[in-house]
């Protein structure tokens, strides 16, 4: 009685009815077959990198397609299951990539046990979208959402194929929105609680009123099945790259050519931001759109083509979604000032399909009071690795040595006062320290092979 009155009191409300939205929309999702192609070589699963077993990102994130379970004179692994959802009543249906990846033939099973054969119009391997078509007419369809009204907390559904059992229906809520995830910078996205597991794989993602907000993708798993961290591709970022294929048969996306690096709360009182905020500019590839522009190293982004940076995995995303050789403004924060740039953005091309990028060589920095022995290079260092200008690290030592500096790297640059000063000779360097104040934040611009990155230390007390 006393549980009654308190939820009464408290104004609770009864869990969603998702019934009617099962009804009207579970039509439009299908099954999809896909058997790979035996002849080609077959390209290598997702692994995880090499670590321990004990570390957190050990096996972290899986895209998830089941195998067919084996039978007399099947060849392995040669066939392969996933879901997808119909968008036009000609036929289109949108699923993942790795779903329809090198396949020999695919085959799309409706609600109604019909089936067809399809033809994949496109796939983006990079945001893992892909668009394929039935040759039917009258199809029921899906009603597209918009991500971006969706709120943390909400209620969601799935409807999917998990290990088969197809129109399986699972429901949860959104736990966040915005997601980046390891070698995913160009989509946002939605993590929920939604049971899913393989199979449910390019299945749709709805809220309360059936509208499609994301396309089921990945899941944090240790064991391949599911564990409440579900991951969906907004709708509107797969509208958008369907569109793109289904009219130029491939994905544009921009680029301006620079390497950055999270803000931390140390690195925005170094650079004397107000906030811990923007994508701060590591390196600026020489001769890229960045570079003409005017962006410079140790720069922060803080608005791009009109939109604010808040966390730097949200500038490769937004750049991504500008159109190439387009002209947009950049707000950047330089010496403790804002300054306005116009930047022609470029066309981004996969790494795998280009030649490595040529990075600008900063300058470096060192001194003892900071825990660091640093020495200028030889003619022999200069020659082998390439270094153009900086300071070798000999020894880190003290506060130093709990950094990520190690011996072998190139120091390039001071930032002190949210100003950068750009180093070469020993004498400058240990001028620069000599000046701190005991405890007084540092950060040093730090080179290791191709990659740069600014590390923050403190001076000895």
């Amino acid at each position: 009685m006393l549980a009654a009155s308190v939820s009464s009191a408290a104004g609770l409300q009864a869990l969603p009815d998702f019934t009617r939205l099962v009804a009207s929309q579970g039509a439009a999702v299908v099954n999809i077959s896909a058997t790979q192609v035996r002849a080609a070589p077959q390209k290598q699963p997702f692994r995880p990198p090499e670590l321990d077993e004990s570390d957190p990102m050990f096996d972290f994130f899986r895209r998830f397609v089941p195998r067919m379970p084996d039978y007399p004179g099947a060849e392995p692994d040669d066939k392969s299951l996933g879901s997808g959802f119909i968008i036009s009543h000609d036929g289109y249906i949108l699923t993942n990539a790795h779903v329809v990846e090198e396949a020999e033939r695919i085959m799309v099973r409706l609600a109604d046990k019909r089936e067809y054969d399809a033809t994949v119009i496109g796939a983006d391997a990079r945001s893992d979208v892909a668009l394929i078509r039935i040759e039917a007419s009258g199809l029921p369809h899906v009603v597209l959402g918009d991500p971006e009204a969706l709120a943390v907390g909400e209620w969601v559904l799935a409807i999917g194929s998990p290990f088969g059992f197809e129109q399986s229906v699972t429901a949860g809520i959104v736990s966040a929105k915005g997601r980046s995830l390891p070698d995913e910078n160009f989509v946002p996205f939605i993590q929920t609680d939604v049971a899913i597991n393989p199979g449910n794989s390019g299945g749709p993602l709805f809220n309360l009123r059936g509208e499609v907000i994301g396309i089921n993708s990945q899941i944090y798993s240790r064991t391949g099945g599911f564990m409440g961290l579900s991951f969906a591709i907004p709708i509107d970022v797969a509208m958008d790259v369907q569109q793109q294929l289904r009219s130029k048969g491939r994905v544009e996306r921009g680029r301006i050519g620079v390497a950055i690096q999270e803000i931390t709360r140390d690195l925005a009182d170094s650079f004397g931001l107000p906030r811990a905020a923007g994508a701060l500019v590591s390196s600026v590839e020489a001769n890229s759109p960045a570079a003409v522009g005017g962006v410079e190293q140790g720069d922060v982004i803080i608005r791009f083509n009109g939109r604010s940076i808040e966390n730097s995995a949200d500038l490769p995303r937004i750049v991504a979604a500008v159109q190439p050789g387009s002209k947009v403004g950049v707000e950047i924060f330089r010496d403790g000032v804002p300054r306005a740039l116009t930047l022609a953005v470029g066309e981004w091309r996969d790494p795998e399909d280009e030649p490595a990028a040529e990075t600008t060589p900063g300058a470096a920095g060192a001194g003892n009071r900071l825990g660091l022995e640093l020495a200028v290079p030889s003619a022999q260092q200069r020659r082998e690795r390439g270094i153009v200008r900086g300071l070798v690290v000999q020894r880190v030592l003290g506060a130093a040595a709990r950094s990520e500096i190690v011996p072998g790297d190139v120091v390039l640059a001071m930032v002190v006062g949210g100003r950068q000063v750009k180093l070469d000779r020993i004498e400058e360097f240990e001028r620069m320290v000599a000046a701190l104040a005991p405890a007084q934040q540092v950060t040093l611009l730090v080179a290791r092979a191709d990659t740069a990155s600014y590390v923050s230390l403190r001076a000895a007390k």
